[in-house]
């Protein structure tokens, strides 16, 4: 036998089968790469009078920051695989925390100069759903409400009952003060002065001064959709007034079968038409696109009924809506192929 000729044959073998491992190894990469789960997320800082006019770039920087810091933890977390309930809760908890948004701290005052926070949260493949309105000591109203999800056999708990139930299970629970700011007190002494000056005293907030709400749509790795709303409601409010924000099929919902939204508006008119779970009933009995379904709400059905606003929206598969109809909506989004977009003005 030529053994220096089985030699060379043999480490020609030798090269070829490592040449066909790489190229078997890449390729198993890449569709097991290709196989893994989608995720996306998209959130939303409220719609209203936001000109870029009135903003200076260091406002608007701060605005900014803040959105993409939220959105990218959101995308995280599912990247990990975190459950929809778990990111969205996560996500709107550090908008809550921001003074930018009306939620949590920044959130507007009441007519009395307390703070009335509402929240809600839906889960699209099991329908449950959990929301606190009205309350003034809870850290996190979002917190709150997953759970009553969670936790509690009912959907809606409110003001002191809502507070008792969620100290009982451990969530923290603060003074009224902790969610002060000085440009909302601001914002409360100036509807207060047209309010004395109009002969009806109430009900005549303008603007940003009726709506400004926080919230958040993702699609997790098991395939499931979630929503989830947080504000601290009209400026000036009285009488215990709940907006859309903590009432389900108004400012959230969220079905598996057509799309998960959060609404952010002013909010009688987002309750009146049950914009957030008309958007999916479109899809879900005309079979709409999320795009045209989300569209036709908010720019054709709130429009002709005087309402203005928007919503983020996230179908099944991770499509993305963001429409409004107001002059802004402070919004971001992280998409399935891991895009952001972070916005703020009409395009």
């Amino acid at each position: 036998m030529n053994l220096a000729r089985f030699s060379v044959s043999s480490n020609g073998w030798y090269k070829t089968l490592c040449t066909f491992s790489a190229v078997t190894a890449a390729f198993l990469a890449t569709n097991a790469l290709a196989q893994e789960p989608k995720v996306a997320i998209a959130i939303h800082g409220g719609a209203g009078t936001i000109l870029k006019s009135s903003m200076t770039a260091e406002q608007e920087a701060a605005y900014k920051n803040v959105l993409s810091k939220a959105v990218k933890h959101g995308y995280s977390l599912l990247k990990k695989g975190e459950k929809g309930e778990v990111a969205v809760v996560e996500t709107i908890k550090i908008l809550e925390t921001s003074p930018l948004f009306n939620a949590g701290i920044g959130a507007v005052y009441t007519f009395d100069g307390e703070h009335e926070l509402d929240a809600s949260i839906m889960h699209g493949g099991s329908k449950n759903a959990g929301a606190v309105a009205g309350v003034k000591t809870i850290r996190s109203p979002i917190e709150a409400a997953l759970l009553v999800m969670n936790e509690s056999p009912h959907v809606m708990l409110s003001g002191e009952g809502a507070e008792q139930y969620a100290k009982e299970n451990g969530l923290e629970q603060v003074k009224n003060t902790v969610f002060d700011t000085e440009f909302r007190k601001q914002a409360l002494d100036k509807v207060k002065a047209r309010m004395e000056k109009a002969s009806s005293g109430y009900g005549t907030q303008q603007g940003n001064e009726r709506f400004g709400t926080v919230g958040a749509v993702v699609l997790d790795r098991g395939g499931n959709i979630v929503a989830g709303t947080s504000t601290g409601g009209m400026t000036a409010k009285r009488y215990g007034r709940i907006g859309d924000s903590p009432v389900i099929g108004a400012g959230t919902y969220a079905d598996n079968e057509s799309c998960a939204v959060s609404a952010t508006g002013h909010g009688e008119f987002f309750i009146r038409y049950h914009v957030a779970a008309d958007i999916c009933a479109r899809m879900k009995y005309q079979g709409l696109t999320l795009a045209k379904a989300a569209d036709t709400v908010v720019n054709d059905v709130l429009v002709k009924a005087g309402g203005d606003g928007g919503v983020i929206a996230i179908d099944s598969v991770g499509n993305i809506a963001m429409p409004f109809n107001s002059a802004g909506m402070d919004r971001a989004s992280i998409d399935t192929e891991g895009k952001v977009s972070i916005a703020i003005y009409k395009d």
